[in-house]
């Protein structure tokens, strides 16, 4: 057995100073590119890639705790590349980078650690991104199918909270709500509790309502309700509201409180209201559909949701008198539709475009005389459409475009309406003088 002493004359002499050395440039490399970030972030961002060139090739030089600490330094260098390539707007390069980084987490660097960095850049992303909402999902997602690769339970979870939150602040209230409804809707793991099917069905109706589906709303609003009734939650008198409301919007004629679930609620206080508000919706009494309305304050116009669709109500209710009230006439006043509507002859106008614009009115508006021709198609439709067309067109373009535009075409309907008003002038004058003519023409002669 040879001594320590002959062994260091072959040349095996252990010692740890080279790795030392090693460690120590790649150590140096890292902390020079960081000091370059605010002045030369090029340079740093060159300097942080050597970083991360030099770990696999020191990593065979080196024994087990110096190589953790070489994959340590690597991780820290790109988690200052993905930062500095984000405040430099390169955007893609920084999504590249931080996938490399995400590598990382599985098992090169501790989950605490790991954990801690992701949050921090997940805060400064977040943070400074909330108008660029593509940039966001891409980010959130890269992370949350590096994180469920990892199986890293917690801060998946934590990311998803992250994200939603985001979501919430900026008003971004729909986004990926369909399929979160969906997903509830199909789990089958154990009997749900009627109570949660009931919360899940109502928000499915609110969904559907926001993106107008009035018939999908009101399936959802009635099993919201049965179920709220099963479990014993007072929810179940909004949601039987929710479902009358639906239902009038989607112009139903089958009254809910006909069914058998809903029926014992018919007089309740609280729903009563909305039963009156049913009948006078189904009899197209409009005067009293407001009536109830202003009357009920409390019960209907206190709720936010109910609120938001009660312009659309009554535009359904006025659109029924109102076809209704036009049925027996080839011309009909507009001042006389509006004081039937109880409304004032600019909304009737409106109303009367949009019906003539979805063919449910086959006629014209002679705005000189401000009366509704009916039977000659061909007038209306194309005059609205063309409307209908520029008002496309100008919402395409620049906003610092639009109020001028919206200026310029004002005028010109002015221009337009003037010119009509005058030929018509000229005609009756032309049409009184030509009366009065021979009568004077005699008197002279007498």
């Amino acid at each position: 057995m040879g001594s320590d002493a002959d062994m260091e004359d072959y040349g095996f002499e252990y010692s740890d100073e080279e790795p030392e050395e090693q460690d120590v440039d790649i150590e140096n490399q890292y902390y020079n590119s960081k000091g370059l970030v605010e002045t030369d972030p090029e340079a740093a961002l060159e300097g942080f890639a050597e970083v991360v060139r030099m770990e696999p090739e020191k990593a065979e030089m080196v024994n087990f705790l110096d190589l953790i600490s070489l994959i340590f330094l690597g991780f820290k260098a790109l988690k200052q590349t993905v930062k500095l390539y984000y405040k430099l707007g390169k955007y893609k390069e920084m999504m590249d980078a931080y996938r490399d980084m995400l590598t990382y987490i599985k098992s090169a660097v501790t989950r605490n650690y790991s954990e801690k960095c992701i949050n921090n850049i997940m805060d400064f992303i977040s943070g400074s991104a909330s108008q660029n909402f593509g940039l966001l999902q891409e980010f959130y997602q890269t992370t949350l199918k590096a994180l469920e690769e990892a199986k890293n339970e917690r801060l998946w979870f934590k990311t998803n909270l992250k994200l939603c939150k985001i979501w919430f602040d900026i008003g971004e209230y729909g986004r990926m709500s369909k399929e979160l409804y969906q997903k509830a809707l199909s789990v089958k793991s154990a009997i749900p509790h009627p109570r949660i099917m009931g919360i899940i069905r109502e928000c499915g109706g609110k969904m559907h309502m926001a993106e107008r589906q009035w018939a999908e709303a009101a399936t959802d609003f009635f099993e919201a309700f049965k179920n709220y009734d099963e479990a014993g939650n007072q929810r179940r008198i909004q949601c039987l509201k929710y479902l009358v409301l639906a239902n009038m919007l989607m112009e139903s004629e089958v009254n809910p409180f006909d069914g058998q679930e809903a029926k014992p609620y018919k007089n309740d206080p609280e729903i009563l209201a909305m039963t009156n508000l049913i009948a006078a919706y189904q009899r197209n009494e409009i005067l009293e559909f407001e009536r109830i309305l202003k009357s009920n304050r409390r019960t209907i116009m206190d709720d936010p949701f109910i609120r938001n669709y009660i312009e659309d109500l009554l535009k359904n209710v006025r659109t029924q008198v109102l076809l209704k009230l036009i049925k027996p006439y080839t011309r009909i006043r507009i001042p006389f539709i509006s004081k039937e509507l109880n409304v004032p002859e600019k909304d009737v106008e409106e109303l009367l475009v949009s019906l003539i614009l979805d063919n449910r009115i086959q006629g014209h508006i002679d705005q000189v005389n401000r009366l509704l021709e009916r039977g000659d198609r061909s007038k209306g439709m194309k005059k609205y459409t063309a409307i209908d067309k520029w008002n496309t067109q100008l919402k395409s373009l620049p906003n610092c475009w639009q109020p001028i535009l919206e200026v310029f075409f004002c005028i010109c309907w002015q221009i337009v309406g003037l010119l009509l008003h005058n030929l018509v002038s000229q005609i009756h004058f032309r049409h009184n003088y030509d009366v009065v003519k021979p009568e004077m023409e005699s008197m002279d002669r007498l």
